[in-house]
């Protein structure tokens, strides 16, 4: 018996994001929706919810869902820390996402420092 996976997992942790006026959520929202919008998945609903620090740490949550999962990011705007999620089930590779939002966040922020890099199989199944 051999377990296959019908999905994959890819999680990004990144340092030295710092938001300024022109690189908050909405921004980072953006650029999710565009590297979707490059890729085989489908957005189904996006959102942006700001915190401001008085309940929450300031910072963001960014949510594209898609029909097969989801590609978010979470900021700890204070702290410098940006976390991406990208996963997908079927036939959409997160990693195309992945290595193209790598890419823009490279471009447009030189000074972010990937530190954590890790993709996990899910949705694990038995082949009889």
């Amino acid at each position: 018996m051999s377990t296959n996976a019908h999905g994959q997992h890819i999680f990004l942790d990144y340092n030295g994001f710092f938001p300024a006026d022109h690189q908050d959520g909405n921004w980072v929202l953006n650029i999710l929706q565009d590297v979707v919008a490059r890729s085989t998945a489908k957005e189904v609903h996006a959102h942006v919810e700001l915190f401001d620090g008085i309940t929450s740490p300031p910072g963001f949550a960014a949510v594209v869902l898609l029909d097969e999962s989801h590609l978010t990011a979470h900021c700890y705007s204070e702290l410098g820390w940006l976390a991406i999620d990208a996963f997908t089930c079927g036939g959409t590779d997160p990693g195309e996402m992945v290595a193209d939002l790598k890419t823009v966040l490279e471009l447009k922020m030189p000074t972010l420092v990937l530190m954590q890099e890790q993709k996990v199989n899910r949705f694990l199944h038995s082949e009889d």
